[in-house]
């Protein structure tokens, strides 16, 4: 599906997710906003700041510290005909209500065998590179991936953010919408009223000859910064943001590989069992034949979220990404 509104303007990730949020609820009275400090204070990032107040505290309020019962009043909403957006304020402090989503908001549809959808969105700020302190920042992304009944998305930009959010909120099915925190604040030209890709969908960012980047959320601009480190040394890197983990665009990813027969995947997550680790299964099952290399990737290190002044080495960097690059056995061209 694509969403559009009208509109054309210079915005910030926050500024179209807020955007997001009050053109749903104005659109349908059944939309209703909820999670620690959204209300008055606008939530921790000012998402769904001034919300409350146009809309009033019936459809975006405070709830008390506790994410299972957030998740779980969730359910009950969905069940009953409205479209429950909850916030889990930070990546970490969702965990425990993973239950609730495991359990119930990922098999509802299919223990009644299609009868009862559950038309919910999880809102969760996600990843690094804000300094925040244990506990603020997590990469979790492969928990919610690896539960059949979820769709999971995470955008890079602010026109994905406005476009992916409308969709999820429209969804029938349960959608865990992942937010890069340290894109909140990352502004570009914003033309509210083009076409936006929905869930499933992913997008060549750049073209490229000599090398594919598949990337997604926070990662994105750090391949679109290789790449353009890269074509200054006179490498053609190609870079593909996939905006959508599930359900995962293998169509337009393969196509990438194909074209230019090596890839790198870059992500903040840690890399054993990781999304990373699905996509380059994916792409070596269905590309091996066109594949000049081994598949690499540039992840997070195999270790807890480190403290802030040592996130800069957990983070993939360009550097990281171009040595990763090198490696894909060049000496045929």
């Amino acid at each position: 599906m694509t969403v559009t509104a009208p509109g054309h303007q210079k915005l910030t990730m926050a500024q179209t997710l807020n955007r997001a949020l009050r053109d749903a609820m104005t659109a349908d009275p059944a939309v209703v906003v909820f999670g620690e400090d959204v209300g008055a204070l606008g939530g921790v990032f000012r998402i769904t700041d001034g919300l409350t107040a146009e809309f009033g505290e019936d459809r975006c309020f405070d709830t008390p510290l506790a994410e299972s019962g957030i998740v779980g009043v969730a359910v009950g909403m969905a069940m009953n005909g409205l479209r429950p957006v909850v916030e889990m304020q930070f990546d970490a402090f969702a965990y425990p209500a993973f239950e609730q989503i495991v359990s119930h908001v990922a098999k509802m549809r299919n223990r009644t065998r299609g009868r009862v959808a559950l038309p919910m969105v999880i809102r969760v700020p996600y990843a690094g590179g804000i300094g925040g302190v244990e506990h603020h920042c997590d990469s979790s992304e492969a928990y919610y991936a690896h539960t059949p009944g979820l769709h999971v998305v995470a955008p890079a930009n602010p026109a994905d953010a406005y476009g992916l959010l409308r969709a999820a909120i429209a969804s029938d099915d349960p959608v865990v919408f992942l937010e890069p925190k340290k894109l909140y604040w990352s502004k570009e030209e914003v033309e509210l009223g083009a076409p936006v890709p929905g869930i499933g969908t992913a997008v060549v960012r750049r073209e490229g000859t000599d090398a594919t980047l598949i990337a997604y959320g926070p990662a994105v601009p750090v391949a679109l910064e290789a790449a353009e480190v890269a074509a200054a040394e006179g490498r053609s890197l190609q870079v593909v943001d996939l905006r959508s983990i599930v359900p995962f665009d293998d169509e337009t990813v393969c196509a990438a590989v194909r074209r230019t027969g090596r890839a790198v995947v870059v992500a903040e997550a840690s890399g054993f069992a990781s999304v990373s680790s699905e996509i380059v299964a994916r792409v070596t099952e269905r590309c091996f034949h066109a594949l000049a290399a081994p598949i690499r990737r540039v992840t997070g290190f195999d270790i807890p979220y480190p403290p802030p002044k040592l996130e800069h080495f957990q983070l993939p960097g360009v550097d990281r990404v171009l040595d990763a690059v090198d490696d894909l056995q060049w000496e045929d061209r």
